[in-house]
């Protein structure tokens, strides 16, 4: 057999082709295993592997507390494109080491093409310790994961693309599951710390809060700066406190209101702790708002039950309804775990539900100052429609000013 002639790879033909080589591999649990080249962390690296819509943000998404402990693959094939800077990191530790484990790109990621752009993505997620790899049909990935569900997976990138394939394939089958596990000792605080920055504004970057109307104490399950900027912005001095404080200690802060913040892993098994000191705060009929983990406890604190879900919602471009207004929102969501409606008690009226599902997004209860929100109400990433909800902690915190006064 001969190679045609006229055709300029007759030549590589001839030699035999110079494949390139893997620099990196994605192995699931089921034995599936990927090939493509790495980037970031030279290591390896086990988690979830889930998808995220969202086209923009990158940043903010792989530094989101609330992905500790999994493998984000991004739907959009450019990633990295605009490379990194030092104002859109949401962990509050900004030298701290993601809770991410490692990221799934599609296209080789290029040189940084913007004027806030300080490092390159590639170097920042070796400084983060966060292992990468590109070349990959994220597409059909993603396809895999909508129908079977997100999978365990080991992540691993050697410049010389030696791996011992069968001992990831047995690593990737043995892991945990994500149900049970307890993530937040993994990135919340662990002492108490103030906070007054508000959200950035051009030219002068981020703001401190000057004055202040209300006093909230936030329980960091993982939380995210934007969401503390925001209560900033709204009035509000805010004192953040660890994920196991009780509730002596909260109180004797002399909150006006209470904020349950984001987080990872099972609400259930960060409930163990968490939930019980959140029934005593409501049993003190202290206004409460909750974001994301924070919703899902406040859930499980009033007796409902949460449940995993197949695929989550990553993103940030999901439809979410307001049935209290009837105004529909498009916003930023991060969770594989979701409040089940059907064991909510009577005293929890929904308030938010996806679009895209059904499922649930939001409660108020009845009977007691508080509301929650499955989604990012902060917008870091993603659109500002739902930046209300923070107006609509502070107007709850003034009604039970009023209520005292009166």
């Amino acid at each position: 057999m001969t190679a045609p002639e006229g055709n300029p790879a007759s030549q590589g033909w001839q030699d035999g082709w110079a494949e390139p080589r893997a620099t990196a591999v994605l192995v699931l649990a089921d034995g599936t295993v990927l090939e493509g080249f790495g980037l970031g962390a030279i290591a390896q690296a086990p988690g979830e592997v889930c998808f995220n819509t969202a086209m923009t943000g990158y940043q903010e998404i792989l530094t989101d507390p609330s992905y500790a402990g999994q493998i984000i693959t991004f739907t959009f094939p450019h990633i990295g494109n605009v490379g990194v800077n030092e104002d859109d990191t949401e962990t509050v530790n900004a030298a701290a080491s993601s809770g991410v484990r490692g990221v799934v790109l599609h296209a080789e990621v290029t040189q940084p093409s913007n004027w806030r752009a300080a490092k390159h993505l590639d170097a920042w997620l070796k400084a983060r310790n966060i292992v990468g790899i590109c070349g990959i049909d994220t597409r059909a990935l993603t396809t895999l994961i909508r129908e079977n569900g997100m999978p365990n997976a080991v992540i691993a990138h050697d410049p010389a693309g030696n791996f011992d394939i069968e001992a990831l394939k047995k690593e990737a089958a043995a892991l945990p599951d994500m149900a049970g596990l307890d993530l937040v000792p993994l990135v919340a605080a662990t002492q108490r710390y103030d906070w007054d920055e508000t959200p950035w504004q051009w030219p002068r970057g981020y703001g401190k809060r000057e004055t202040a109307a209300h006093r909230v104490v936030a329980i960091d399950y993982g939380v995210k700066r934007n969401i503390l900027r925001l209560l900033a912005k709204a009035g509000c001095e805010v004192e953040v406190v660890p994920s196991t404080a009780s509730a002596k200690d909260i109180l004797a802060l002399n909150p006006d209101g209470v904020f349950l913040s984001n987080g990872p892993g099972d609400p259930a098994a960060t409930g163990e702790y968490a939930v019980p000191v959140i029934r005593e705060l409501l049993d003190r009929k202290l206004p409460t708002f909750g974001i994301c983990l924070g919703h899902q406890m406040l859930a499980l604190a009033i007796g409902g039950q949460t449940m995993k879900m197949k695929q989550g919602h990553h993103g940030a471009n999901h439809p979410v309804q307001d049935k209290t207004t009837g105004k529909v929102e498009i916003v930023s969501m991060n969770h594989g775990f979701a409040v089940d409606p059907a064991t909510l008690p009577a005293n929890a009226t929904e308030t938010h539900v996806s679009l895209f599902d059904g499922s649930n997004c939001g409660i108020a209860l009845t009977d007691r100052p508080a509301f929650s929100v499955q989604h990012h109400p902060e917008a870091s990433p993603g659109p500002q429609d739902s930046h209300y909800l923070f107006t609509r902690f502070v107007e709850l915190m003034e009604a039970e000013k009023a209520k005292k006064a009166a």
